[in-house]
């Protein structure tokens, strides 16, 4: 059975930096294209980034484009997503998932319970 465990959020002032990992069992990692969705307080799921399996390839949302990078060690079965230049409007629950069809993101409840990154002075 699939399982992913995101971790690394926490509070953060305006342009802080935090790290979130996604470690991912149940699965053959290295084999599935990954992203980051998160969903604000009050609201639906976004699509944040996606990578590839091999990871040279990579995706991101207009929002966080040349803020975010997204990353990954298919050796340690985990997804990355760095996070600098914080703002108040990313403040949501992160979570990784399987695959980088955005249809199919946005109407798939998270397998994992997700990391709050608060954002806030």
């Amino acid at each position: 059975e699939a399982q992913l465990v995101e971790s690394g959020g926490g509070l953060v002032q305006p342009g802080g930096s935090l790290k979130l990992s996604c470690a991912a069992s149940g699965f053959y990692f290295s084999s599935y294209d990954m992203s980051w969705v998160r969903q604000a307080p009050g609201k639906g799921l976004e699509w944040v980034s996606s990578i590839g399996y091999g990871g040279a390839s990579t995706y991101y949302a207009d929002t966080v484009k040349g803020r975010f990078t997204i990353s990954r060690d298919n050796t340690k079965n985990t997804l990355y997503l760095q996070l600098n230049s914080l703002k108040t409007e990313d403040t949501a629950t992160y979570y990784c998932a399987k695959g980088r069809d955005r249809g199919a993101l946005l109407t798939t409840t998270p397998l994992g319970q997700g990391t709050q990154v608060t954002v806030s002075s």
